[in-house]
C-alpha cells in the first residue's frame, strides 16, 4: 500500500486541472508515525506547528497536517494534507496566501475542538484570527 500517487487535481483557489502531481492518500498501515516517514521519502513534511509561537498542529500520531512545496511549468504548487488515523485528504493551491489560509482554518478548528494546544484568545471563527496566527511559526518553515 501506497501513501502517494501520481494523479490529475484541481487547486482549490484557482481551479486549474494540474497534471501528474504527488497526492497523499488514506494510508491504513501502522501508524501516523509510519505515515511521516513514508511521505518524506516523496518531498511531503508533517508540519508539527502553526502561529507566531508554534501552537500544536495536529495531534500526533492519531492526527497530522502535511504539506508541500513544488512548480508546474506555470509556477508554484502548495499541497496540503490532512491525516486522520490513516484518512488521508489532500488538497492543492496556486498562491501560498491560499495555502497558509488553509492551513491556519485546520489549525483553529484542532484548537477550537481542544484537539491542540492553541492560543488562549481565540475568536469564534477562523476568519477573525489575528494575522500573527495566520503564519508558521518562526523557527521554521512550512513547506513553503
Amino acid at each position: 500500500m501506497n501513501a502517494v500517487i501520481k494523479m490529475t487535481v484541481t487547486t482549490v483557489d484557482t481551479g486549474e486541472t494540474i497534471h501528474d502531481v504527488p497526492v497523499l492518500v488514506d494510508y491504513h498501515m501502522n501508524d501516523g508515525y509510519d505515515w511521516m516517514d513514508v511521505i518524506g521519502e516523496h518531498s511531503w513534511v508533517v508540519i508539527p506547528s502553526w502561529g507566531c509561537d508554534g501552537w500544536d498542529l495536529g495531534q500526533w500520531p492519531y492526527v497530522m497536517v502535511a504539506g508541500i512545496r513544488t512548480a508546474d511549468a506555470i509556477g508554484n504548487l502548495f499541497g496540503m494534507a490532512t491525516y486522520c488515523e490513516g484518512d488521508v485528504k489532500t488538497t492543492f493551491y496556486r498562491t501560498k496566501a491560499r495555502y497558509w489560509d488553509a492551513i491556519t482554518e485546520e489549525a483553529f478548528s484542532h484548537w477550537k475542538n481542544g484537539q491542540a494546544q492553541g492560543p488562549a484568545d481565540l475568536p469564534v471563527a477562523a476568519a477573525e484570527l489575528p494575522s500573527r496566527y495566520r503564519i508558521p511559526p518562526t523557527f521554521q518553515t512550512a513547506a513553503a
